[in-house]
This record gives structure tokens, C-alpha cells and sequence, in this order.
């Protein structure tokens, strides 16, 4: 037990000490590391904005009414029984929630209402709105079956007109999935580009202490000794640019902030933009270490076997 414990303090040591020595190494060229670091950071920035922001316009888009109602425009010569009738038939459709039957002069009232212009309506010899049946739809019917639905409402004898109220929701939604989905494709594809920066900035640092790899060699040292300082080097350009990154994204939203929050007070919003400032804290230089481990690991194995003493 005290063997496995004098082990694991001299292994944590040493790891230690490498760690702190790749630092110091790091800082013998600050203007070009500085410079790794922050195209790191920039490559991790530019996704985790476009994420937040899109994350940011769900919340808005899930405050507003759902997409699933079916305005029916009636017939202005049905009587007031044949479309209650038609109200209490449509309940018994496997697609339908819920349905509200208005009638013509409700339906005045209510645009008298919201708009005004009593003088005007109030001079016309006959009610120009029609009745109306709202039509709330079942949560799991799809876009697909909305459109076969609205075919077989237009078609009823009884209706004028068969209207989706909220079809620029739904295709507002849509484009919110392919942005996530483009976004998702963003960040692989900067994943990637971080881990090829990363690899080519440790390979050139590689071919730079080519020769002192070679003695290590000779004189008895191990792939994973000589590994282990590159790795460490790795983690570093990985931990600052994901500071970086958080960096930018605290002034990408500190300058976004106040317009957002005047735009939302004009339409007698409360909303703000959620930064999570936190968690993106921890999350962006988590995820620039590991990129930075992953993208010097393929780099120093691949290298490191190349090099053989003379």
C-alpha cells in the first residue's frame, strides 16, 4: 500500500511538473501562441453564438400560439342549426381537439372589437363576416395531415373557405430544425478545423525538437514520456482558446443586449437574452482542452514513430 501510494504521488508529480513545463515553453513564444490560441477560440466561439442565439429564439417562439388551429369560413346562407350540426360532426374526427363555433354577429363584434370602424360597419345593409368554426387540432397531427385535412374541409358543402392560421409558425419551426441542424454541422466541421490546428502547430514543434526526441530515444525513454509534454501543450492552446472563446461571446452578447431589449419592449416584451454565462464558463474550455488532447494526440503518435535515434 505505501509502494502503490509513493507510486501515485511520484506519477502525479511528474505530471505535474510536465504540465507546468509545457506552460513555461508555451510562453517562450507568447505572440504566436497567442495567436493559435485565438484562432482556437474564435473557431469555438462562432458556434457556441449561433447556438445560444438559436436556442434563445426557441424560447421566444414557444411562448407564442401553437400552430394547430383551423379557421372555417361558412357558407353565408347556412342557418345557424346547419352549422352547429357541422360544429358537433367535426368533434368526431379522429384529427380534432376541440372545435368553437362563432357566429356572423359574433364575429363582427369581435372585429368591431379589435379594430374599431363602428361608424363604417354600422352604415352597411347586411353583415359582411361570415360564421366561423375554430378547429384546435390533436398535438401529434403532422404538417402532413394538416394539409390533407385542410383539402377535406375545403371540399364540405357547408364551407367557404378553410384557412390555417398559423401555417408561418409551423414554417418558422421548420427553419428553426434546419438551423439546428446547420449549426450542429458548423460546430463538427470548426471541431475539426481546432484539431487541425492544433496537430499541425504541435508537428511543427515536433520537427523544431527533433533532434532532443531523438536523444530522449537513446537513451532509454519511452513513446509515452516523450508523448506526454505535447499532450500537455495540447490541452493548453485548448484551454485558452476555450477563454477566449468565452470571451468573445460575453462581448458578442454584452453589445447585443440593449438593441434586443429595446426591440422587445416595443412589442411589450419582457424578454432578455439568456447568456448563460456560467455554464458556458465551463463548457467551451472543457471543450477546448479535450480537442486540444484529441488533436495533439493523433498528431504526436503518428510523429513520435517517425522519429528513430541515428
Amino acid at each position: 500500500m505505501i509502494r502503490l501510494l509513493a507510486f501515485l504521488k511520484t506519477y502525479l508529480l511528474h505530471h505535474l511538473q510536465t504540465a507546468f513545463s509545457s506552460l513555461g515553453k508555451l510562453w517562450e513564444s507568447p505572440i504566436s501562441n497567442s495567436l493559435t490560441s485565438l484562432a482556437i477560440g474564435i473557431a469555438l466561439a462562432l458556434p457556441a453564438c449561433l447556438f445560444i442565439l438559436l436556442f434563445n429564439f426557441t424560447q421566444v417562439s414557444s411562448q407564442w400560439q401553437d400552430g394547430s388551429q383551423i379557421s372555417l369560413f361558412l357558407q353565408q346562407s347556412l342557418s345557424d342549426n346547419k352549422a352547429k350540426s357541422l360544429d358537433k360532426k367535426l368533434n368526431t374526427w379522429p384529427e380534432i381537439s376541440t372545435t368553437n363555433y362563432q357566429t356572423a354577429a359574433e364575429s363582427l363584434a369581435e372585429f368591431k372589437q379589435r379594430f374599431g370602424m363602428d361608424d363604417l360597419l354600422d352604415v352597411l345593409p347586411d353583415n359582411p363576416l361570415p360564421a366561423v368554426i375554430l378547429v384546435e387540432l390533436k398535438d401529434e397531427v403532422q404538417t402532413e395531415k394538416i394539409n390533407t385535412l385542410l383539402k377535406k374541409l375545403n371540399a364540405l358543402p357547408a364551407v367557404e373557405h378553410a384557412q390555417f392560421d398559423m401555417a408561418w409558425l409551423q414554417r418558422l419551426r421548420n427553419l428553426n430544425k434546419i438551423g439546428s441542424r446547420g449549426i450542429m454541422l458548423l460546430g463538427i466541421l470548426l471541431s475539426l478545423s481546432v484539431l487541425l490546428i492544433i496537430g499541425n502547430t504541435i508537428r511543427l514543434t515536433i520537427i523544431n525538437r527533433k533532434d532532443e526526441i531523438s536523444i530522449i530515444k537513446l537513451i532509454g525513454g519511452t513513446n509515452s514520456f516523450i508523448r506526454r509534454p505535447f499532450l500537455y501543450t495540447g490541452f493548453w492552446y485548448g484551454i485558452f482558446g476555450g477563454f477566449i472563446a468565452w470571451l468573445i461571446l460575453l462581448i458578442v452578447f454584452y453589445l447585443l443586449d440593449s438593441p434586443v431589449n429595446n426591440l422587445a419592449g416595443l412589442y411589450g416584451s419582457q424578454f432578455t437574452l439568456q447568456w448563460y454565462t456560467l455554464l458556458s464558463f465551463f463548457i467551451l474550455p472543457f471543450l477546448g482542452a479535450l480537442l486540444g488532447i484529441i488533436g495533439a494526440g493523433f498528431t504526436v503518435h503518428q510523429q513520435i514513430k517517425e522519429i528513430e535515434p541515428k
